[in-house]
């Protein structure tokens, strides 16, 4: 991709991921983005976690407790 999105690269700041999204194939609001790459880093939501996430991205016992995409970074697992 052009964000260079892959398991070797570097942290990069959710709301870019986000926006790049957005701008490409999905213009109807970056929640519903975000809420489902939050579920993609969440160790206790896919049996194998597809986003390696650095952040507050969640707790097993509330999951929608995670921060805004604006403080979490993400790269491919």
């Amino acid at each position: 991709s052009e964000l260079g999105l892959n398991a070797s690269a570097k942290f990069k700041k959710s709301a870019r991921t986000v926006g790049d999204v957005l701008g490409k194939y999905h213009p109807h609001g970056d929640s519903a983005c975000y809420e489902a790459m939050v579920l993609m880093a969440q160790p206790f939501s896919y049996r194998y976690p597809l986003v390696d996430g650095q952040g507050n991205w969640g707790a097993p016992d509330d999951p929608k407790s995670f921060a805004a995409m604006r403080y979490t970074e993400s790269r491919l697992s």
